[in-house]
């Protein structure tokens, strides 16, 4: 891949994908590369009957990254990325998401897109977020901070003397939707539809040369037919030192949780590389403070070994400490998984 597209890899860095994508064309000012992932997982748990159950959580990701160079210093970009999943049944139809779609252009001060794509919270969860499957349990945004449609946003990297500061900001406008699919007790499945009004999300992360980093951000949500406003703001810190990272995140919340004023939750990350394999391990707790209910307990281990910087396998184990006796028994089961992922 071209010095361009490696310019456009650091600009999108959570399109983790984009890092093997293969150039199909390249001429003086324009490329175009094509890249994604084919992943099979299995996920072993109890469900609310306390048998245990294997559910296919397979997935196939396509995406597609242009970028033409306008002057010396302004470039136009164009990105898409599409997820097929199984949806865990043989006979089932699957489900496309379209995870990102978006263009803008860029320059020497930063990159400006419009479309479906990244709120600025998420580089700050991504500090903790380095599991294979499990994690990030505590690190749930609102959806302006999260990836979503109707949104105008700016990144901007900046190199200060060998460290380094990204500054994110992104307005979303009013007319997005969410359709979320959950099952309770007795196997009953629901479906229930937030609409969004407008909302926004910044964040800030200072990276040292020495391998220490800092990040910040904070965001509001509008929801229609609600008088509050979801509000939301994160904290991190890593530290890198040869093999090891270790990271935490912190998160304080209000009104983000269905009959909750105030929520509050951190994760605490570690991870060591040894030649290739690399063994990570999180812990995710969050309550709804203003009901005095976990809504998050767990400690999660697990190992991926690449065997080249196209394919891995990994596996990962969830010790869930949330009680039964009030989430049910599927909400509150240990989760084992196995996974092979191949990148292209």
């Amino acid at each position: 891949m071209n010095k361009k597209l490696i310019a456009l890899a650091v600009a999108a860095a959570s399109i983790s994908s984009l890092a093997n994508a293969a150039e199909v064309y390249s001429d003086e000012t324009s490329s175009l590369a094509v890249g994604g992932r084919f992943e099979a997982r299995g996920v072993v748990a109890d469900n609310d009957e306390g048998s245990t159950k294997v559910t296919d959580k397979t997935r196939v990701r396509i995406n597609v990254a242009g970028k033409t160079d306008i002057t010396d210093s302004l470039y136009g970009i164009g990105f898409w990325e599409g997820e097929y999943t199984n949806e865990g049944t043989s006979n089932s139809d699957g489900n496309l998401d379209n995870r990102y779609m978006f263009a803008g252009m860029g320059g020497t001060y930063g990159q400006v897109v419009y479309g479906k794509a990244d709120g600025s919270l998420g580089m700050l969860t991504d500090f903790t977020d380095i599991m294979a499957y499990h994690g990030n349990e505590a690190g749930n945004k609102i959806a302006a901070g999260d990836r979503t449609g109707n949104n105008l946003a700016y990144t901007g990297s900046f190199d200060l003397g060998g460290n380094n500061l990204t500054f994110k900001a992104n307005y979303v406008f009013e007319g997005n939707s969410d359709t979320t699919t959950s099952t309770g007790l007795g196997g009953i499945v629901t479906e229930s539809t937030t609409d969004y009004d407008d909302g926004y999300s910044v964040g800030t992360i200072y990276t040292m040369d020495m391998g220490l980093s800092f990040g910040a951000g904070y965001g509001e949500q509008k929801i229609v037919g609600d008088e509050d406003a979801q509000k939301q703001a994160f904290g991190a810190i890593s530290y890198t030192y040869g093999d090891f990272y270790v990271a935490g995140l912190y998160q304080d919340a209000r009104h983000t949780v269905a009959n909750s004023d105030k929520q509050r939750g951190y994760e605490l990350a570690a991870a060591y590389t040894w030649d290739k394999t690399v063994f990570t391990s999180t812990y995710n707790y969050r309550e709804d403070r203003s009901n005095n209910v976990d809504l998050n307990d767990a400690i999660a281990i697990d190992a991926t070994h690449y065997f080249n910087s196209n394919f891995r396998t990994y596996a990962s184990y969830k010790f869930n400490m949330l009680d039964s006796d009030k989430v049910g028994k599927a909400a509150a089961s240990d989760e084992f998984v196995l996974g092979a992922r191949y990148d292209f």
